[in-house]
C-alpha cells in the first residue's frame, strides 16, 4: 500500500491556503494599494527562505463521504525566514479572509508564533493588517457565549521584549488588539494613506456617541508619528520594509549576543572643514544637528527613530568605524534644544532599547534644559524628564557625550551618566552652568543693578565680567571638563571611543528590561 493519495492531497490543501481568500478578495486588496500577506512576507525576507509553519489550517467542509468540499485557510500566516541571512519570526495577518477578524483565525497559530520567537530568541517581525487577533460581535454568537477579555499570549509578547528584537508594520485598518501589537514592539511603521490605527473604528466611535469620524481622522499616519505610538512612517509597503531591514542590521539577534560589527570603509581620521565654524557666535542663532552628525558617524549610515515627535530630541542608530551605536542629539531648530515631556518619554524608550540590545550610547549636547513655561508645567515635563535621566542612569552600556554647545540646567546634566566613568569632550563653543548668563544675571545682581546710576551700562559690564569666565578653558583647567577638542576631530576622537566601549560590552539580560 502506498501513501500517494494522501501525499497529493498535502499539495492540494496547500494550493488551496495559497489562494487566501479568493481571488476576488485578492483583487479588492490590490484596489485599496495593498500587497498580500504572502506577497508581503516575500519582498520583506530573504529570497525563497520563508519556512511557513500551519499552512494546513483553516476551516473545512465536508461531504457524506467524508470528502473535502471547501477550505478556507486561518487568515494568520507565519513562519521562519531569513533577513540578510539571519533568522526571524515573521507572521501576518490575511485580510482577505474576514478582514483579519477573530472569527476566522485559529488562536493557537498567533500563539506559536509569538512562542517560538520567545523560545528561539529570534527578532520577531509582525504584518498587522486588520483586527491581529481581535474578535468581533460575531464571536459571541458562533462561540455561544460572552468572554471576559483577555489577551492569550500576552505575557509572551513582553517577555520577548527583553530577549530579542520585534518589528510590528501597520499595513491597513489596524485596530484593537492589532493596534496593541503594533505599539507593543521595539521599532514601528505604519505606511502613509494606506494604514490607520486605532483603539476602536469609526462604527464603534459613532455608537458611543463620540461624533462621526473617518478612520484617517481616527487614526492617520500623521495622528500616530507625532504623538509617540509609532515610530516611522513610510510611504508604501516596499519603504516600511526596507526600514524595518534596515532597523534590525543594527541590532544583535538576541540579548545573547552583540550586535555585528561591519567592515567600514569610511576613514576614521576623516573630517570636514565646516565643523569649525557650523556652531554661531551668536548663542540665539541655530544650526542643523543633523548635518553635524552626518559629518561624524560612518558615511550615511544614520538610521533615524521617532523624527516625527519629541522633536527637540533626536534619536536614532548609527555606527562609528562600524559599531553600531545608539545616538542622541539635541535640536535647536526645535524649543532651541530644550526637552520636552514627549522628547523625555521618547529619550527612556531609546535608552533602554540601547541598553537591551548592548548598543554604546553617544549624546551630542546642545541642551538649554527643560522647556519653561506654562505647557511644560501642565505636560509634567519635569516628571518625564526625571525618568528619562534615570533611564539613562540605568543605561549598562558605555556612554560618552560631545558638549557641542549648551548643557544648562537639570536636563543639560545629561552630559555625563551618573556613577559612570566616561569619555567627554567639549568644543570650544561649549557653555555650561545652572541657567545660561544671560538669562539669570538680571535676577543674581538685582539689588546690584538697582543701585547702578546707568542700569544698561552696569548691566553690560557685568555681562562682560562674566563672559570672560565662561570659556571652556577655565573648566578645563579645573578639570571640570575632560578634554576639548577641535570640532574636526570629533569623528576621529568618538571612533577610538566606540573601539574601547565596543571590547567592553557584555551580551546579557538588562535588569531593567524594556519599556514600550
Amino acid at each position: 500500500m502506498s501513501w500517494d493519495k494522501e501525499i497529493d492531497e498535502i499539495s492540494r490543501r496547500e494550493g488551496l491556503s495559497e489562494e487566501l481568500g479568493g481571488s476576488e478578495k485578492v483583487a479588492r486588496q490590490h484596489e485599496f494599494g495593498k500587497l498580500t500577506i504572502r506577497e508581503r512576507i516575500d519582498l520583506i525576507s530573504d529570497r525563497k527562505s520563508f519556512q511557513e509553519i500551519g499552512k494546513l489550517a483553516g476551516v473545512s467542509k465536508y461531504d457524506d463521504e467524508g470528502e473535502l468540499q471547501s477550505f478556507m485557510p486561518s487568515n494568520f500566516v507565519f513562519g521562519t525566514a531569513e533577513i540578510d541571512g539571519r533568522p526571524i519570526i515573521i507572521s501576518g495577518d490575511d485580510f482577505t479572509v474576514r478582514g483579519g477578524s477573530a472569527d476566522a483565525s485559529i488562536s493557537g497559530k498567533r500563539l506559536q508564533a509569538e512562542g517560538l520567537a520567545n523560545e528561539l530568541r529570534l527578532p520577531h517581525i509582525r504584518l498587522v493588517d486588520g483586527m491581529g487577533g481581535g474578535g468581533s460581535v460575531k464571536t459571541i454568537e458562533m462561540s455561544g457565549r460572552t468572554y471576559i477579555p483577555r489577551v492569550g499570549g500576552w505575557e509572551t509578547i513582553i517577555s520577548h521584549l527583553g530577549i530579542a528584537p520585534s518589528v510590528s508594520l501597520a499595513l491597513g485598518s489596524v485596530a484593537g488588539i492589532g493596534a496593541a501589537r503594533v505599539a507593543t514592539s521595539h521599532y514601528s511603521v505604519i505606511v502613509k494613506d494606506t494604514a490607520q490605527m486605532m483603539i476602536a473604528g469609526p462604527a464603534l466611535v459613532d455608537w458611543a456617541s463620540l461624533g462621526e469620524v473617518s478612520k484617517e481622522e481616527l487614526g492617520s499616519s500623521d495622528i500616530h508619528t507625532r504623538n509617540g505610538a509609532i515610530d516611522s512612517e513610510a510611504s508604501s509597503e516596499e519603504e516600511a520594509f526596507t526600514k524595518a531591514r534596515r532597523f534590525l542590521s543594527y541590532l544583535p539577534t538576541n540579548i545573547d549576543e552583540i550586535p555585528a560589527r561591519l567592515a567600514c570603509e569610511d576613514p576614521i581620521e576623516r573630517s570636514e572643514s565646516f565643523l569649525r565654524k557650523v556652531i554661531p557666535k551668536d548663542p540665539r542663532k541655530v544650526y542643523k544637528m543633523r548635518s553635524i552628525i552626518d559629518a561624524i558617524t560612518d558615511d550615511q549610515s544614520f538610521f533615524e527613530i521617532g523624527e516625527k515627535w519629541g522633536k527637540s530630541v533626536i534619536t536614532g542608530l548609527a555606527r562609528l568605524d562600524g559599531i553600531p551605536i545608539a545616538l542622541f542629539a539635541e535640536d535647536p531648530m526645535i524649543y532651541g534644544g530644550a526637552w520636552t515631556s514627549d522628547s523625555c518619554r521618547k529619550l527612556i524608550r531609546f535608552c533602554d532599547l540601547a541598553s537591551t540590545f548592548h548598543l554604546p550610547i553617544l549624546h551630542l549636547v546642545d541642551c538649554p534644559g527643560f522647556l519653561i513655561g506654562k505647557q511644560s508645567e501642565e505636560t509634567a515635563t519635569i516628571r518625564f524628564g526625571s525618568q528619562a535621566l534615570a533611564a539613562l542612569g540605568q543605561a549598562n552600556v558605555p556612554f560618552c557625550s560631545v558638549i557641542v554647545r549648551k548643557a544648562f540646567g537639570v536636563a543639560g546634566a545629561a552630559n555625563t551618566k551618573p556613577g559612570s566613568h566616561h569619555f567627554r569632550f567639549a568644543w570650544p563653543s561649549g557653555d555650561w552652568g545652572s541657567l545660561p548668563i544671560e538669562g539669570g544675571i538680571e535676577v543674581a545682581y538685582k539689588a546690584e543693578l538697582a543701585e547702578a546710576e546707568n542700569y544698561d551700562l552696569h548691566l553690560a559690564k557685568i555681562k562682560e565680567r562674566l563672559n570672560r569666565l565662561r570659556s571652556p578653558f577655565r573648566s578645563a583647567e579645573y578639570f571640570e571638563i575632560e578634554q576639548v577638542i577641535n570640532p574636526e576631530e570629533t569623528r576621529k576622537n568618538i571612533c577610538h571611543w566606540a573601539n574601547l566601549a565596543y571590547k567592553a560590552i557584555r551580551p546579557g539580560p538588562y535588569s531593567f528590561t524594556y519599556r514600550p
